[in-house]
């Protein structure tokens, strides 16, 4: 086994989101959101170290009144990956260190996931991993359902683990339509590069497949850079919309009693 590199958590967390403005900071159950993200984050063991990257005083402030540790980062950031490599900079993590890129609007993030998120770089061939991402393969009538839409994205590996390709479309297609083919793989957004390969990725301009999908990831696979996708059996139950905020309360009370 390879021995893993220093490991950190990055959690962006931008006040102007056009579908819900001020988003970490809503309330669950009195807490704001980027809080109950931050705690889960810091329940995987494996991180040096999770901070908070912001662009907006009045998410710094309320990561200070919440004892979460908290970098302000510039507000031009076209990207969430692109304020995930400032803090990184800002923190020193090194070209071979691990740099994980956590979705603020995650509250109910499994740690797990984080952990199997980091597995291959400490595999039997760690030192080759550049980047990695998660999958879940459909278990349900539901995640069949989920899967036709072109919210959910799917992932199609080759024979090793690595992504050959994202689409909002339902790939593979069944052609005999008889089940016994490959079937989809969900994409779950959770990202963790080397830091060599992050600056790499923030210095290449956006790909032709990355702007006809809306699917940033596309820009490692059309530069040939390798991604490997762990498989999980959790999922994401993320807020996209204030309305999602009742569907987060709800799962949390259901798991209190």
């Amino acid at each position: 086994m390879h021995t893993l590199p220093p490991c950190f958590g990055i959690i962006p967390a931008r006040y102007d989101s056009s579908r819900f403005p001020g988003k970490p900071l809503v309330d669950i159950l009195g807490q704001p959101m980027f809080v109950r993200v931050y705690e889960r984050a810091r329940a995987c063991p494996l991180f040096g170290r999770v901070v908070l990257a912001t662009d907006d005083e009045r998410i710094l402030d309320a990561a200070k009144a919440w004892n979460v540790p908290a970098l302000m980062t510039s507000r031009e950031h076209q990207s969430g990956t692109d304020r995930v490599l400032e803090a990184a900079r800002l923190i020193g993590a090194g070209p071979d260190a691990v740099v994980v890129n956590i979705q603020g609007d995650e509250p109910l993030l499994e740690p797990d996931m984080l952990s199997e998120l980091l597995a291959p770089f400490a595999g039997p061939d760690g030192a080759q991993v550049q980047a990695t991402t998660l999958a879940a393969p459909l278990t349900s009538a539901l995640d069949r359902a989920e899967a036709a839409s072109p919210d959910r994205v799917k992932v199609v590996l080759d024979a090793a683990g690595r992504a050959l390709y994202f689409s909002r479309a339902l790939i593979p297609f069944d052609r005999d339509g008889d089940g016994q083919g490959v079937g989809p793989l969900l994409h779950i957004g959770l990202y963790a590069l080397r830091m060599a390969t992050l600056e790499r990725f923030a210095a290449l301009p956006p790909g032709r497949l990355e702007k006809t999908e809306k699917l940033e990831q596309l820009r490692l696979l059309e530069n040939a850079i390798p991604l490997r996708v762990a498989l999980t059996s959790h999922r994401c139950h993320g807020v996209d919309r204030p309305e999602d905020v009742a569907n987060i309360v709800k799962i949390l009370l259901e798991h209190e009693k």
